[in-house]
C-alpha cells in the first residue's frame, strides 16, 4: 500500500463531518501500487479483515467495497461470491460505486500511531502539517505496523526510510515485536541510519 486515509463516502450530504455524517459511511481509502499489490490481493486482505456475514447496525458502520470502474466492480463481486461459497451463508458486505470521498478530521487519522505518544511526537516533528501527516506513506506504514500488520522482512526493508530517529526506530520495533523480540527477528535500529 502506498497510503491510507480515513474518511466518509457513499452518501449524498455535502461536506460530511464526524458530528454531521448524514448518510455517509466511515471508510478507509487505500492507495496502492498495482505493480506491487494487485486489486485482487487487496480484496483478499479486506475480506480476511472483517466478518462479511455480520449485518450492519447502521449505515455509518456498514462494511462496503467502493469500486472505481467496471473492472474493479467485477473483481469485487467475484471475490464476494468466493467468500459466500466458503462461508455458505449470507454476505452482507456491500459492493458500491465509488463517489465523492471526504477525508475525516485530522484527529481521526492514523489511530494506532496517535496512541503511541513518543512515536507520534516524532511524526509531528517530521510532518508539522496535519494534512501532510495524514497523507504520509511513512505514517500509514507505521500505523499498520502498530496495528499488528507487520512482517519482519518488510519492517527490516522499510525501517531506514521512515524518517525516524534511532530512538524512534527502537520504539517502533519494541512496540511492534516486543522488547527483545526485534533482535530475534533480525531487526536492529542501532544499525539503521536515523
Amino acid at each position: 500500500m502506498v497510503r491510507t486515509l480515513v474518511g466518509y463516502a457513499g452518501g449524498t450530504k455535502p461536506a460530511p463531518t464526524y458530528r454531521s455524517l448524514g448518510d455517509h459511511t466511515e471508510t478507509l481509502r487505500v492507495e496502492f501500487d498495482p505493480e506491487v499489490l494487485s486489486y485482487v490481493e487487496l480484496l483478499e486482505i479486506f475480506w480476511a479483515s472483517h466478518d462479511p456475514s455480520a449485518r450492519p447496525y447502521s449505515r455509518q458502520y456498514r462494511a462496503a467495497v467502493f469500486y472505481h470502474g467496471d473492472e474493479q466492480k467485477r473483481a469485487a463481486e467475484a471475490s464476494r461470491d468466493r467468500v459466500a461459497l466458503k462461508t455458505a451463508g449470507p454476505v452482507h458486505t456491500e459492493i458500491l460505486p465509488s463517489g465523492p470521498f471526504t477525508a475525516a478530521e485530522d484527529y481521526h487519522q492514523k489511530y494506532y500511531l496517535r496512541m503511541s505518544g513518543e512515536l507520534m511526537e516524532e511524526f509531528k516533528r517530521i510532518y508539522p502539517d496535519p494534512r501532510a501527516f495524514a497523507r504520509s506513506t511513512a505514517a500509514a506504514r507505521v500505523n499498520g505496523y502498530l496495528g499488528r500488520h507487520a512482517d519482519a522482512g518488510e519492517v527490516r526493508r522499510v525501517l531506514p526510510s521512515l524518517g525516524l530517529s534511532p530512538k524512534g526506530q527502537t520504539l517502533l520495533l519494541d512496540r511492534v515485536f516486543g522488547k527483545g523480540d526485534a533482535a530475534s527477528c533480525g531487526l536492529s535500529a542501532a544499525a539503521s541510519p536515523g
